[in-house]
């Protein structure tokens, strides 16, 4: 009723914007109309991607996606998420099918066969074929289950062909993988090598000034600097095609007219609320939230109505509260006196059909009530049974922890009719209650001391900004878009008329979150169109009660970006180079006297390291120093180093002494741990990592959604 309201309010403005989108598609449509359509989403290795096949998977992902999560619908974000999921999919099975052919790896039918019906199947058959009274895979069950498929829906054979898939490719992979690993070798020089690497221990002292203590003043970078620099590291900086915005949203609001409207038609509610004789009726066909029949205590309603409906005859109604956007009219329906909590045990006995019973279950419902009612008796007469006919019988998946032993629970925190029966329950005793799982064979173990509650039927009235409201909104972004087309304008118009510029600082052609914005990807579609150049202003984009006006600030093309562009970026590490020049050049006319630099240089630190190895990474004071300690590992005892320029800093070393580590008789355990290391790459799938960075996959999502 309260969507309804609100789009018949704002009917004329929807009238209008309609018709404009409908002018503007049939003329846009003409005027492409001899423009060929690309129906590819994407090539992966020249095999192309219909939009058609990729919409099919799609569909199917999303229907599995929902049967997971138990939801009807999925919103415009998980929606989004299970496309690129979905695309993801495709780009890996295309990539390691192709990969899977050339090495000649596959699954016969008789594997196939093994995985699923065999001794020892594949994991997810063992873990969803599982007899519930013995908590063990059952073969029968699969065997049942596949005599079975013909006569079901064909969304299920649909489901379980995609199982069958997933199986077969997680075989292959695990041969792929297996194929990898096994292809490596260690050989015992290498280990060796290892483990000096670990146990040679350098004893040094040293003399280092930071970088960071030196003034940027005494030193002057040269392009020259930051092309070499560049030239050197610019692999590091590859990137993908990026674009930044600045943007203003301008939300829509109620206005004090539209408070003032609601607060009227709240009033109006009021009465009717008073006369109605179905109270939960008239909530759900009156209110933008659903009827609550849950009981309160004292402090848990609203402050605005907690002592109203704890101290006033059933029936009364208080009179409309804002909150928030909101108003809110209560109605007390009923007066208790109940317990915060109680402690139950049950027996969930489901049926086909009942609310997340395994789609395996083939008992009826009066056969799960014949069935609780035969332990109903047995209970009476044994208490003691309780949990072991819990572990026996009960298809709750908490059993195994708990044995049907619930423990405490707030009053209303279970389902309405499982929480009733245990209330109208005395300790001590056992009954039996139907809820949407199935039936429930209870024994009642505790209840806290009863208190005053009251059962409080609300109904919410969202206060919607009107049709003028947007009106006027939608005119203060126009204004802004219309009058403005260009980066200088746009800005000097936010300042006039103070309006908050906010940033999207780097956003990919496939992001879907900028921050203060609702589904943006209307602006960021925009901001990526061939023809949307740094420096454009947007049209006005209707995100869900706000309005957008964009500009693009900058474009970040994919690959290595030019010099021009990471220059900030590095300039931090072009400026340490130079004052690394600057310090080891101070430091040559000292011939190596630690103690004269010590002395006459500022800012130098000075230590000692007893026992230093190839394989560590930081020098006391300065962080990650790999290249002086690999510097240090070449030189010999006693020898002091030139002056070297490190990361962090600049450096003179002495090197006291290397103490060899013995060699040891037998290297096989290193030679396995070395081995374990590069498995663990492999099962982190750094392989598909590398061919999919190697292959040549065009993407056309951003001309779909």
């Amino acid at each position: 009723m309260a969507a309804i309201g609100s789009i018949r309010k704002h009917s004329t403005f929807l009238v209008i914007i309609i018709g404009v989108a409908l002018a503007a598609f049939v003329l846009g449509d003409f005027a492409k109309r001899r423009k060929h359509r690309d129906v590819n989403i994407g090539v992966i290795n020249g095999e192309q991607v219909t939009i058609m096949d990729f919409n099919k998977k799609v569909d199917r992902n999303i229907e599995a996606t929902k049967q997971q999560q138990n939801k009807k619908n999925l919103d415009a974000k998980e929606t989004f998420r299970v496309r690129n999921q979905t695309w993801d999919q495709i780009v890996r099975e295309i990539l390691m099918d192709n990969e899977y052919e050339e090495l000649g790896i596959d699954v016969t039918k008789d594997e196939l066969f093994d995985l699923v019906q065999g001794p020892n199947p594949h994991p997810l058959i063992k873990q969803y074929f599982v007899n519930r009274e013995t908590g063990q895979y059952d073969r029968q069950l699969v065997i049942n289950y596949l005599k079975n498929l013909d006569n079901m829906p064909p969304e299920n054979k649909q489901q379980w062909i995609d199982f069958e898939n997933y199986i077969k490719n997680d075989q292959k992979q695990k041969k792929y993988s297996t194929l990898i690993e096994k292809g490596y070798y260690v050989p015992t020089a290498l280990a060796q090598m290892k483990y000096h690497e670990d146990n040679d221990m350098a004893n040094i002292e040293f003399v280092g000034i930071r970088y960071s203590d030196i003034p940027d003043s005494l030193v002057h970078p040269t392009n020259e600097d930051y092309q070499r620099y560049y030239d050197e590291h610019k692999k590091y900086y590859k990137q993908k095609e990026a674009r930044s915005i600045d943007f203003v949203v301008f939300d829509v609001k109620p206005s004090q007219k539209d408070i003032q409207a609601a607060l009227k038609e709240a009033v109006a509610t009021k009465k009717d609320f008073e006369k109605t004789t179905d109270v939960e009726q008239f909530v759900n066909a009156n209110s933008d939230a659903p009827y609550d029949s849950t009981w309160k205590a004292e402090g848990q309603l609203p402050v605005q109505i907690d002592s109203i409906m704890l101290n006033s005859p059933v029936g009364t109604v208080a009179n409309p509260y804002k909150e928030g956007d909101a108003y809110y009219i209560a109605r007390l329906v009923d007066v208790g006196y109940r317990p915060d909590s109680m402690k139950a045990s049950h027996i969930l006995i489901a049926y086909k059909g009942a609310y997340r019973a395994d789609p395996k279950q083939s008992r009826t419902r009066e056969e799960a009530q014949k069935l609780a009612d035969s332990l109903l008796k047995v209970v009476e007469r044994n208490p003691k049974k309780m949990a072991a006919l819990a572990d026996e019988f009960s298809d709750d998946g908490s059993v195994k922890q708990n044995h049907g032993d619930l423990g405490w629970f707030a009053d209303g925190n279970m389902v309405p009719q499982f929480n009733e029966a245990v209330l109208n329950t005395k300790v001590g005793k056992f009954t039996v209650a139907e809820t949407p799982f199935g039936f429930h064979v209870i024994k009642v173990t505790g209840k806290k001391k009863p208190v005053k509650k009251v059962k409080v039927a609300i109904v919410k009235q969202e206060i919607v900004p009107s049709n003028e409201t947007y009106q006027n909104v939608f005119a203060k972004a126009s204004k802004l878009a219309a009058e403005n087309k260009t980066a200088d304008e746009f800005y000097k118009a936010i300042v006039k008329e103070h309006l908050h510029k906010r940033t999207m600082p780097r956003m990919e052609e496939m992001t879907n979150y900028i921050t203060g914005l609702n589904n943006p990807r209307q602006v960021v579609l925009w901001a990526f169109k061939d023809d949307t150049e740094v420096g454009d202003v947007s049209e006005v984009f209707d995100l869900d009660g706000q309005y957008v006006v964009a500009v693009v600030t900058e474009k970040y093309e994919a690959g290595i970006p030019p010099l021009s562009e990471v220059k900030t970026r590095i300039a931090t590490n072009v400026m340490n180079e130079a004052k690394g020049r600057y310090l080891t050049e101070k430091m040559k006319k000292y011939n190596g006297d630690m103690d004269k630099i010590a002395a006459e240089m500022k800012n130098v630190v000075k230590n000692k390291v007893p026992a230093l190895t190839f394989n560590d990474r930081n020098l006391p004071g300065f962080g990650r120093e790999k290249k002086v300690i690999g510097y240090v590992f070449g030189m010999n005892d006693g020898q002091i180093s030139k002056p070297l320029a490190g990361n962090g800093g600049a450096f003179v070393v002495k090197l006291n002494k290397i103490t060899r580590a013995n060699d040891i008789s037998d290297y096989t355990i290193l030679r396995k741990t070395m081995y374990g290391d590069f498995a663990k790459r492999v099962q982190q799938d750094r392989p598909y990592q590398a061919i999919k960075e190697a292959a040549d996959i065009t993407d056309n999502r951003r001309s779909f959604y």
